[in-house]
């Protein structure tokens, strides 16, 4: 099982639809673009948001175990995967790729 370094790419936020249909929250997501994590195998790093490790951790661990070429040619680098979180006012897009640094 490899290690897998998730960068944090592109940030958005959607104040409009928050004003038209979210309840104000006192925290949300802390993303910062340029942001890495590392993955030690399938498990979620230290400080990584729980909603979005639940979008991208099917793709940590296909990777981590050694999958490549998700969706069979859409990304250059066949051991990476350009995955966002489901968060619908503030998307963050991951770049996930595969170390050859072996987990813990």
């Amino acid at each position: 099982m490899k290690k897998v370094k998730i960068t944090v790419m592109k940030t958005a936020r959607y104040t409009d639809l928050m004003e038209k249909y979210e309840n104000p929250i006192t925290h949300a997501c802390d993303m910062s673009e340029g942001q890495v994590f590392v993955a030690n195998g399938w498990k979620k790093p230290d400080n990584f948001c729980d909603s979005a490790w639940e979008s991208v951790s099917a793709f940590v661990m296909t990777l981590a175990y050694g999958g490549e070429d998700i969706y069979n040619g859409w990304m250059k680098n066949k051991k990476s995967a350009m995955i966002s979180c489901n968060d619908g006012f503030r998307p963050v897009s991951f770049l996930l790729e595969a170390t050859d640094e072996d987990a813990e």
